[in-house]
């Protein structure tokens, strides 16, 4: 979780009320936190990963005024118009499409300001930004740049500008090369024949994202004015980093002034702080609290945590949620700010009204004696995700794509669908471990989504070893099918994952429950891998 650190005389100035740093070492966890440590006035708070907004000292104190009760509801800033456009080229669509600025104005920049601003653009690009991949953040001197910007994509080899902490001129390909942020995020622009970049009226380089800046925008102990860039794959992430950059520096005294981002289809005007509107019930609140609170002390809590609220008709509470809360995605997201506001020292605890005796459901019995017969078998177990991508599940195996469950907004092509099988995602455990000596057998009993779009347990198996055959594959099948007691046999089968007359299925009841065999060398170095493997999946619901 990230640590934020700051100076509890720098707290005060941001807060703008008196609170001793006693109590507030005491109250501040009750925002949803944990204490790290204190040494004298240095403060280290451990927040949640949900809510990025506390990644600075700025968004701490200005959540913490809600809390404490000194100014409840959402917090307004200001906004001035400017005639500053960043013309958005169409050729940056298929590399990093989105975009959105702002201008913040009158910032004095304190050695507590650069700290905390470095430490933000860090944090942010590491949570919601996935190191980059997902959102970069750029912040610029302003003085040295004219409007209007461009944001476009160039051949890597036909621009070159002076990149941070360097002296010398460097095309974008050397920069991915010889410069040390270029080394660690070149893989962010695998693939891609041309490169982003931000530039002004005068060709000046602002920012290569997700790279690097340019030094000419660096910013200084003397900067005034400062230009924020966030570039990304990612359109509400894109909006969310920026308004958490320019709000912390509004609450370090800084002005924000508006730009307009112009698309070939349509503009748009950033920063856009408008509130989200939500609203809640309070049947809904109470009974998943399981409070009895009236409406008026919902709004309360929900006021402590920064929104708007007002009684509308009927059960329904009309929420307004700051800009800046990336975290809140459904009800139940409020009504966990609702029991933070309420105060968890404040639930009240007892014991169980009835004295019960448990015991486990006979599948967890079957589970747990698959378990002990694969770890017998010299297996290793594993737990990998259950969201997939149709490259993996159908096309590295040979298979043509079928019903599988669909992500309506994936985060990335990597996580596109739910798994229809264990055995892609057992074969890309072996594909990071190749480096390990051999063999290597592993197993997994996890969950995947059939062809009716419901949960089913499977038990699949891998081991790779350059003397791994049919006849080890079918000894090892036999074993677990043996120890757990099913009857069964074993037919011919063809599988384009597998070498043909190498592979056969597993028969319980006249059904196919399961299949095994040696993989096909396509399937072996679709994954990366080199050397021959076995391996078996079945149903565990084809055993009972």
């Amino acid at each position: 979780m990230p640590v934020v650190t700051f100076d509890y005389s720098d707290y005060l100035k941001l807060f703008g009320y008196e609170i001793s740093k006693d109590e507030l070492i005491e109250r501040l966890p009750m925002i949803g936190a944990d204490l790290d440590k204190v040494e004298g006035d240095t403060i280290s708070i451990e927040f949640f990963p949900n809510r990025p907004d506390l990644t600075s000292v700025e968004g701490i104190s200005r959540a913490s005024r809600a809390f404490f009760g000194f100014e409840t509801g959402l917090k307004k800033y200001h906004i001035e118009k400017s005639d500053i456009i960043l013309n958005v080229d169409p050729s940056v669509k298929e590399v990093r499409p989105f975009v959105t600025t702002a201008l913040v104005k009158n910032v004095t920049m304190t050695d507590e300001l650069i700290a905390s601003l470095m430490d933000m653009q860090e944090k942010l690009h590491f949570g919601i930004g996935r190191n980059r991949k997902k959102i970069a953040i750029g912040v610029h001197n302003f003085e040295p740049v004219q409007p209007p910007f461009t944001y476009k994509a160039v051949d890597p080899d036909s621009v070159e500008f002076v990149p941070l902490t360097k002296i010398e001129s460097m095309t974008l390909r050397e920069i991915l090369t010889r410069h040390e942020k270029g080394a660690d995020y070149a893989h962010l622009l695998d693939g891609f024949d041309k490169y982003p970049l931000i530039v002004d009226s005068n060709n000046n380089v602002l920012s290569f994202p997700p790279i690097i800046n340019g030094s000419l925008t660096e910013v200084t102990p003397f900067t005034t004015d400062l230009f924020i860039d966030v570039t990304g794959t990612d359109k509400k992430a894109v909006n969310y980093a920026l308004n958490i950059v320019t709000t912390a520096l509004a609450e370090r005294g800084g002005q924000i002034f508006s730009t307009t981002i112009k698309y070939c289809e349509d503009s748009q005007v950033s920063p856009d702080l408008s509130p989200i509107k939500r609203s809640l019930s309070v049947n809904y609140v109470n009974k998943v609290l399981g409070t009895n609170m009236n409406g008026e002390e919902i709004m309360d809590c929900l006021r402590k945590m920064g929104h708007n609220a007002e009684k509308i008709e009927g059960d329904k509470i009309n929420v307004e949620i700051p800009a800046w809360r990336a975290d809140i995605l459904h009800d139940i997201d409020l009504v966990e700010d609702v029991s933070v506001g309420y105060g968890f020292d404040r639930f009240e605890t007892d014991f169980p009204k009835a004295l019960t005796f448990g015991k486990t459901l006979p599948r967890h019995d079957l589970y747990d004696g698959l378990r002990s017969i694969m770890i017998g078998l010299g297996f290793n177990e594993v737990t990998t995700f259950t969201i997939s991508n149709e490259q993996d599940e159908f096309k590295k195996m040979g298979l043509e794509p079928s019903g599988r469950v669909e992500i309506e907004n994936p985060i990335g092509e990597e996580y596109s669908c739910l798994r229809v099988s264990l055995l892609p995602s057992i074969l890309k455990i072996l594909a990071e471990n190749r480096h390990h000596p051999l063999p290597q057998q592993i197993f997994e009993l996890g969950v995947i989504a059939d062809e009716h779009f419901k949960n089913k347990y499977h038990l699949a198996a891998v081991k790779i070893d350059a003397k791994a055959n049919f006849t080890g594959c079918k000894s090892i099948v036999d074993g677990v099918m043996r120890d757990i007691g099913a009857k069964y046999s074993i037919n011919d089968k063809g599988h384009p994952a597998f070498v043909k007359g190498r592979c056969a299925s597993v028969i319980c009841d006249n059904k196919e429950i399961g299949f095994f065999g040696e993989l096909h060398p396509k399937t072996i170095t679709g994954f990366d891998l080199e050397h021959p493997i076995i391996a078996f999946e079945i149903r565990t619901d084809g055993l009972v």
